[in-house]
């Protein structure tokens, strides 16, 4: 009985630190993820978990680790409020992803997402083409911000009164230069059309195609490895550095 009551008093008391130090951080280790957060996150719960349930070393062990943590957590980021070099260190920065409907493989995959991950935020916010993307941009806490091109974002067919044709979802056809046969068979196509509008586009190679999709009425949507765009945007200041440099 006297080993539940301290198990119970060690859990209640785990559970009230753990709500007063992240009140004391601040609401931004609720509502934003970072890495930093993300991992202080896993060990706070990691030693209040110790906290309630050890029962062989002292409970005001493990209570002083926490707060410790918690103070080394609050020092972290208000020094990251001061220095913005340490902050992008820890922090990270935002990264352009895409720009004028083509991917920045390179930007991809310095943060190791693939196009599927990439697909997934587009989502998340209501896209389904990439083409209908002016600027996708890779934030520090994961999430995906976009703008569209101004056709998509500022006017809707239902304020003019038009009627118009319901879109359908892409549909992939080459995933980082391998052929997705079966997608093109359900559409009636085979590999030997495929290549041959590649041909039509100047691309000889399919391993030079990262991304392919078709739309309902088979026009194809291709981005290659190389994009080969004149102004390639650069939002973070480490990636402005290394242009500078190279002029």
């Amino acid at each position: 009985m006297k080993v539940y009551l301290e198990i119970l008093l060690q859990t209640l008391l785990a559970f009230f630190t753990i709500l007063f130090i992240t009140r004391i951080l601040g609401r931004q280790q609720v509502s934003q993820l970072t890495l930093q957060e993300y991992i202080n996150g896993i060990t706070f719960g990691s030693i209040a978990a110790t906290l309630a349930t050890d029962l062989n070393q002292r409970t005001w062990h493990h209570l002083l680790g926490l707060f410790l943590f918690g103070a080394l957590t609050f020092v972290v980021s208000l020094f990251a409020r001061k220095n913005r070099l340490f902050s992008k260190v820890i922090q990270g920065e935002p990264v352009m992803v895409i720009q004028d409907g083509k991917i920045l493989e390179k930007n991809l995959k310095r943060f190791q997402y693939t196009v599927e991950d990439l697909n997934v935020l587009l989502r998340k916010k209501d896209v389904f083409n990439i083409q209908d993307i002016k600027y996708g941009i890779l934030e520090p806490t994961g999430d995906l911000s976009v703008v569209k091109i101004a056709p998509k974002e500022y006017i809707k067919a239902e304020d003019l009164k038009i009627a118009t044709k319901q879109e359908e979802l892409p549909t992939e056809v080459v995933v980082t230069g391998s052929i997705i046969y079966e997608n093109l068979k359900e559409k009636g196509l085979t590999a030997q059309w495929l290549i041959q509008q590649l041909k039509v586009m100047g691309i000889k190679d399919i391993n030079e195609v990262f991304y392919a999709t078709l739309n309902q009425d088979n026009k194809l949507y291709v981005d290659i490895e190389q994009d080969g765009l004149k102004h390639k945007k650069n939002i973070s200041e480490s990636d402005k550095t290394k242009d500078q440099k190279g002029k």
